[in-house]
């Protein structure tokens, strides 16, 4: 009997599979990220990200969640997550019947792609606000949440090939080494975008720290800065901190 398991695509943003649905419903039955991650096979760090990323990913958080560490904190899906696993389950329904009928000599040739894969270590989804075109590039303003914009400075060739206009909907993508963190008020600096967050957690390695901002409407923002960047900052969870981002190096991207 053929079997298939659904994986949806979006160019530029991660994938959407059965595994990440299912931690989100064992989420929603166990109100513990930690706990989630053991019924899912993940380590908590993966459910952690995998569970952020999906967050960024959408227009409101399908999780909201505490951390709490291994210990685990309180986490539950919000009405846009339950809507979300609903529809991927109606989908992954609907798969299983149109393969039903192609088992039954209907057809087995289906084959799809969606999108293509990014090594943007932030992806996040927002919508059109301003286009300020000039001669040669234009300005690009994307409202990620309420009172959280990001500004890109594009080619107007890419304008025109994207079909970016006001109200359109559009993937910002950052290289977690383009954003740059800086602490305290009156910053005076040439970074068109300036970020104000919360340090989420920082994860520190041999040569450099990923540091994991709480930037507020649900969405959260990476940066890889040098551990002794990191250590001379003193960031630590709970910290306010400012993310410094050109607005050359914010890549955009449509569906």
């Amino acid at each position: 009997m053929l079997s298939a398991t659904v994986m949806l695509e979006r160019p530029g943003l991660p994938r959407v599979a059965l595994a990440r649905m299912a931690l989100l419903e064992a989420i929603d039955e166990l109100g513990s990220i930690s706990a989630a991650a053991r019924r899912v096979d993940l380590s908590y760090k993966g459910a952690w990200d995998a569970v952020q990323a999906l967050n960024n990913l959408f227009d409101s958080p399908l999780v909201e969640a505490a951390p709490g560490g291994r210990a685990g904190g309180a986490a539950r899906l919000t009405s846009r997550g339950r809507a979300a696993v609903a529809a991927f389950r109606r989908v992954q329904a609907e798969m299983d019947a149109a393969l039903s009928k192609l088992d039954q000599g209907l057809g087995s040739d289906v084959f799809w792609s969606l999108g293509m894969k990014t090594s943007a270590r932030n992806a996040l989804r927002g919508r059109i606000i301003r286009v300020a075109t000039g001669s040669v590039n234009t300005e690009v303003t994307l409202r990620l949440a309420d009172g959280l914009d990001i500004v890109a400075v594009v080619t107007a060739r890419s304008v025109e090939d994207l079909g970016l206009a006001e109200g359109a909907a559009a993937i910002a993508l950052i290289k977690s080494s383009f954003v740059v963190l800086a602490k305290g008020e009156g910053l005076r600096t040439s970074a068109r975008n300036q970020i104000e967050g919360v340090v989420q957690s920082r994860e520190d390695g041999a040569v450099m720290s990923e540091v994991r901002l709480d930037i507020g409407g649900g969405k959260t923002l990476a940066a890889s800065i040098t551990l002794e960047s990191a250590e001379t900052l003193e960031l630590a969870p709970g910290d306010r901190v400012t993310a410094l981002v050109k607005a050359p190096h914010v890549i955009l991207a449509v569906e």
